[in-house]
């Protein structure tokens, strides 16, 4: 059951739940909810806007927020990259809402920065990303490539003996961004510019014979070969199919992917995955009380016990969190004075411990490597301790030197070297 729900809906509802609670006066705390409900990304951000009005409800039925209710706004940028920034700007001035939470691609997420900070916005945005970013009015609650990319290759090299690399991605900014650090770490770490094998395919991709004919062909001197994989949606079936094809199994080549999870795998034939590994900070078979009790809430909330859980959806309910603890703590849903309390601020997260809101808007979040089961979730064969998220990286000399520090430098881009604020952000 895909349970889709009017803003009017979940007033209604979050009325009866809250009772007496609601008697308080106010007028509804607006929350925008910008998340494509049509087109090629609305399988996996239709969620992310049923967790929002989860959260709205769970929040409902303990109050509201300061003594006023919250009503969720939803529109449909219908994975169209334009419309982000035109249905922003809408949420932002026809609507008055008082926070986003949304986007998915970074394409969408960067055609939404220049109408946030025209006007001020505030948005929680819940996917791994490439990191080279931080701006005032976001808080990047998914990862930043040193939560995710580098600690996976690590795991690689480290625990599976891997020594030449096969970096396979979309075509676009976030698989080349995110390969471009991996590229330059690889070699930091010693490896050969020749043992490292990079390819950039269309969104959709279906032929990837020759592909992973080239990548069968790294490991003929002997050394053991891994896929670093940032391919996004339905091209990952076929790739794996081919490998399996290829007599290639997780064994002899394992494969590692940053954008396949459990909305990914449900439903699919995963006969040519197990084995293969993701990484994430969160699995919907990570074991503690907090994350039954979420899981527990998702299903009685969309009225379908098959549906599973993913990490977007931990860092929508983390930056959910987040924000109302802000809110409280400043006494007012004013973008600025939230952003001033927001550093800072602690919530639990579903693996049993906190996420903390850093100065550089991102989140301290631990690394998680699953194995991809023959049901379509994850064994968790690793677990780091929470690693800060770091908006630009070590590995590329560029960004090496650049620092953000919302609160006190009031800048995203600074040099430490000439100590002063970069003005433009980097556009890779």
């Amino acid at each position: 059951m895909n349970r889709t729900i009017s803003a009017a809906a979940v007033l209604a509802i979050s009325t009866g739940l809250a009772g007496i609670a609601w008697a308080q006066e106010g007028e509804p705390i607006k929350i925008g909810v910008l998340h494509s409900l049509s087109g090629t990304m609305a399988i996996s951000e239709t969620t992310l806007k049923d967790t929002v009005l989860m959260m709205v409800e769970r929040q409902n039925a303990k109050g509201g927020l300061l003594g006023r209710p919250l009503e969720a706004v939803v529109v449909d940028p219908a994975s169209d990259w334009p419309l982000f920034a035109e249905k922003a700007r809408e949420l932002l001035t026809v609507s008055e809402v008082d926070v986003i939470f949304g986007a998915w691609t970074s394409v969408s997420r960067k055609s939404v920065l220049p109408v946030l900070e025209e006007l001020n916005g505030l948005m929680f945005y819940p996917v791994q990303y490439e990191g080279e970013e931080s701006s005032k009015n976001v808080i990047y609650t998914g990862a930043a490539p040193n939560q995710q990319a580098i600690p996976a290759v690590d795991y690689m090299m480290e625990e599976l003996g891997v020594e030449k690399w096969a970096l396979l991605g979309t075509d676009y900014v976030y698989p080349r961004t995110t390969n471009n650090i991996l590229d330059a770490y690889l070699k930091d770490k010693g490896v050969a510019v020749a043992d490292i094998f990079v390819n950039y395919t269309p969104f959709g991709h279906s032929d990837w014979s020759k592909i992973v004919a080239d990548v069968v062909a790294l490991g003929a001197d002997g050394k053991k070969v891994g896929v670093v994989s940032t391919i996004n949606g339905d091209a990952n079936v076929g790739f794996y199919k081919e490998l399996a094809a290829a007599g290639v199994s997780a064994e002899d080549i394992p494969v590692i992917a940053f954008s396949v999870g459990e909305e990914e795998l449900s439903g699919l034939d995963t006969t040519n995955l197990v084995g293969h590994l993701a990484a994430w900070n969160y699995f919907q078979s990570a074991d503690t009380p907090e994350n039954a009790a979420f899981i527990e809430e998702w299903h009685k909330f969309i009225g379908d016990d098959k549906r599973v859980t993913n990490d977007p959806m931990e860092a929508t309910m983390i930056g959910f969190s987040a924000w109302v603890a802000a809110v409280e703590k400043a006494g007012t849903t004013d973008v600025d004075p939230v952003l001033d309390a927001i550093v800072g601020v602690e919530v639990p997260n579903l693996t049993g411990g906190t996420a903390t809101v850093l100065p550089n808007h991102h989140l301290t979040k631990p690394v998680l490597i699953g194995e991809i089961r023959a049901d379509g979730q994850f064994d968790i064969v690793s677990q780091t301790e929470p690693v800060p998220g770091d908006a630009w990286t070590d590995y590329l000399p560029e960004s090496a030197v650049l620092d953000a520090d919302w609160p006190g430098k009031q800048c995203g881009m600074f040099n430490t070297q000439t100590t002063s604020c970069v003005q433009v952000q980097s556009n890779y």
